[in-house]
């Protein structure tokens, strides 16, 4: 009596990545009330530079309030909008996603579409560029929720581009061909590649030879490139971020066919830390594709109230460069805290210069190199050590052992217990290890002895 699409399981909520979030639920930690709790470290949320924002509206009451020089601007708020969105939320957004990237960019705010949230832009975006049965390239690992995202309502297939742990999980001109060869013998039409830059779940950013690899592939393979930069500005150390219209730009294709089939998504849920406010963007080159998303936006609107608040904040310059390097700062020193406890326990990180998480090694862990001894130790360490972690399997990984442990949502204290009890079960998963493989020795030893009693008898 429902529909196909209610009554599907497609929607990827099965994924150790949910999964993770609902047991994380039924016990959440807290320093009070729950102290043996689970820890959440599956959530990329930036509570670091929360007092930063709050500090500023404290400080502009008229914003919070609505009103502007005083006098109350609510009721031209609260009715009706089109969903073009309000011109000063746009121009002040593309100034700051320009400041972002070193003002080597500027935006055309007629060229933006607002989305609620990246979710609701990465799809409609996806809505606009495929067609249900046609394929997406998405170099691996990718974020969880890209299943969901780009897949359950568009009927769009994701071809993974399977990247190594021997060069960092770069992308190469050989994967990409690979994953490409693979769709067509699919007989999937590809449309495109989605990359996420800064990398969730990576935490690195992408190399300029790797943005010119994407663009001369689909320069060769007439498709597009969509590029998630919703961690842009959490680039916290070197090397610094290179956007894909910045490296499109250096190669002078603003006047050839491939401009208008770049396409970037960004929110202010990562580098203002405000996922509850639901901004999300698409930014096109392509008259149509704008023009087709703008309609689609409709279905996911961002509110008036929360434009006007947000345009008055992103127009205090003074107050998005104190934000953006403070923020970068905190979110460094708290990655070091981390690489640093996780390192005391002998487990490695890949080496990142941005986002909220870090790309974690614990394949000396497992008990074998298998996704089954990854699951079997992400259980362990979600039920027994109480922290939820996303194991490598869930970012569809081809390598056992890695996982996304996020930082920036919890307290300094939170994440300095989180370290101990990574520590501790690391030593006594060692302690035990070494006991079995004592009385292993010891059981060798008393059977060797036994056959030696043995033959001595016989003789």
């Amino acid at each position: 009596m429902l529909s196909s699409k209610a009554s599907c399981n497609s929607h990827g909520q099965d994924s150790s990545y949910f999964l993770g979030w609902q047991i994380y639920e039924s016990n959440p930690f807290d320093e009070l009330v729950n102290p043996t709790g689970i820890i959440q470290m599956g959530l990329a949320e930036n509570q670091l530079s929360f007092d930063l924002v709050e500090s500023w509206l404290r400080k502009n009451p008229d914003a919070m309030g609505l009103k502007k020089d005083g006098e109350s601007v609510f009721k031209e708020l609260a009715l009706f909008q089109d969903y073009h969105g309000l011109p000063a939320f746009k121009n002040e957004l593309v100034e700051y996603m320009a400041k972002i990237r070193g003002n080597k960019v500027k935006f055309d705010p007629n060229n933006l579409v607002l989305a609620a949230g990246a979710t609701s832009a990465n799809e409609t975006l996806i809505f606009c560029l495929a067609d249900p049965g046609d394929a997406l390239l998405l170099p691996t690992p990718y974020y969880p929720g890209f299943d969901r995202d780009l897949k359950w309502r568009t009927g769009v297939e994701i071809v993974p581009v399977y990247c190594s742990s021997s060069n960092g999980f770069r992308i190469t001109k050989f994967a990409l061909e690979e994953a490409y060869q693979r769709a067509q013998k699919l007989n999937l039409n590809v449309k495109g590649v989605l990359i996420t830059n800064p990398s969730n779940p990576l935490g690195t950013t992408m190399t300029r030879d790797e943005l010119n690899h994407l663009i001369s592939f689909a320069i060769a393979k007439d498709i597009h490139v969509i590029s998630d930069e919703v961690f842009s500005g959490t680039v916290f150390d070197s090397p610094g971020f290179i956007s894909i219209i910045e490296a499109a730009m250096d190669r002078n294709l603003e006047n050839t066919n491939v401009w208008s089939r770049i396409h970037i998504v960004y929110s202010l849920s990562k580098d203002l830390g405000l996922p509850g406010f639901r901004v999300g963007m698409i930014y096109s080159n392509n008259e149509t594709v704008v023009s087709a998303a703008t309609k689609m936006s409709s279905f996911g609107l961002v509110s008036s109230q929360t434009q006007y608040l947000l345009s008055n904040m992103l127009a205090d310059k003074k107050f998005t460069s104190k934000y953006m390097k403070e923020n970068q700062k905190r979110l460094k020193k708290r990655k070091e805290m981390m690489v640093s406890g996780l390192k005391k326990a002998g487990i490695e990180c890949l080496k990142g210069n941005a986002g909220l998480f870090c790309w974690v090694d614990m394949r000396n862990l497992l008990s074998s190199n298998t996704f089954e001894a990854e699951t079997e130790l992400w259980k362990k360490i979600l039920c027994e050590v109480g922290l939820n972690i996303s194991p490598g399997a869930s970012c569809h990984c081809s390598e056992p052992g890695w996982f996304r442990v996020c930082f920036a949502n919890m307290s300094h204290e939170t994440l300095q217990r989180a370290m101990q009890r990574i520590k501790y079960f690391v030593v006594e998963r060692s302690n035990m290890s070494r006991s079995k493989s004592k009385r292993q020795l010891i059981s060798n030893w008393v059977r060797k002895l036994s056959s030696a009693d043995r033959d001595e008898q016989e003789r």
